[in-house]
């Protein structure tokens, strides 16, 4: 068990958000970022800290940082794209014209946060 729960930071030097565990690189996102939007390229969880949660709380901070940044989001890496699958109240930083290239489709009782 960690000592204190998973800190998500971005490493903008390397193009990623990491989720440390106790202090250790447990896993990251990988982005590139432009004027327009946020993509994210690839997520990785290091094989010795698999199921603990840790790449949902990783995918979790990331999307609230790029939110927090007014960043739209496209997500690229399959994992960032399932965790919004399963988290529609993330649906509206994609882009409504790029939804349909990632498979995203709007749920009618989502809330419209733009």
């Amino acid at each position: 068990m960690t000592r204190n729960g998973p800190e998500i930071v971005d490493n903008p030097e390397a193009g990623r958000f990491e989720v440390l565990v106790d202090g250790e690189v447990a896993g990251f996102a990988e982005y590139r970022w432009t004027n327009a939007a946020t993509a994210f390229t690839h997520t990785v969880i290091d094989p010795a800290f698999e199921g603990r949660g840790l790449g949902s709380a990783l995918a979790r901070g990331a999307l609230d940082a790029t939110r927090q940044a007014g960043s739209p989001v496209l997500p690229f890496c399959p994992f960032i794209r399932g965790y919004i699958q399963r988290h529609p109240d993330y649906l509206d930083l994609v882009p409504d014209d790029r939804r349909a290239e990632f498979e995203l489709t709007p749920s009618s009782d989502q809330p419209d946060r733009s």
